[in-house]
């Protein structure tokens, strides 16, 4: 594992000088999740992160297909700078924490629009705790999106 980590920072450190940005780079291997994780510490966290993060989640997926070929295997690897991934995921689960509180009130289903997979994922997990209401992911490609529904079975 050890020399894992190794190539991953190695890669890291040179996609972020060829981005020109400055950064304290930590890997380390996460058990829990079974990746490597990759915290990243910069003043131009805006720049990596983009628009939802979107920009973060282009540079994890590129990090991820080059480790794979140099390691000759595939393994997750996960991305975050600063503390971005635990206000997201905060973000995430109030946004679907009152859509469940919409559909109770209601009664009527609520659409979430313009969620990544990883972020539909995040409000999939939160909302699996409560019985009254379902997530449900629906479309296909960029028009996927999710709905909170009443659980009749609920």
């Amino acid at each position: 594992m050890e020399k894992k980590l190794k190539i991953v920072k190695k890669i890291a450190a040179k996609m972020l000088k060829l981005l020109k940005v400055e950064a304290k780079l930590d890997v380390s291997e996460d058990k829990e999740n079974q990746a490597i994780m990759v915290q990243i510490e910069t003043e131009d966290s805006g720049v990596l992160i983009g628009l939802h993060g979107e920009t973060l989640a282009s540079f994890q997926l590129l990090l991820s297909i080059i480790a794979s070929r140099e390691m000759g295997e595939w393994g997750r690897i996960i991305v975050n700078v600063g503390d971005y991934r635990q206000k997201r995921e905060e973000v995430l689960r109030h946004m679907g924490l009152n859509a469940a509180q919409k559909v109770r009130f209601s009664g009527e289903s609520v659409c979430l629009p313009g969620l990544s997979a990883s972020d539909r994922r995040v409000i999939h997990l939160v909302l699996s705790e409560y019985n009254d209401v379902a997530a449900e992911s629906e479309g296909e490609g960029k028009d996927r999106h999710l709905v909170i529904k009443p659980n009749k079975a609920g």
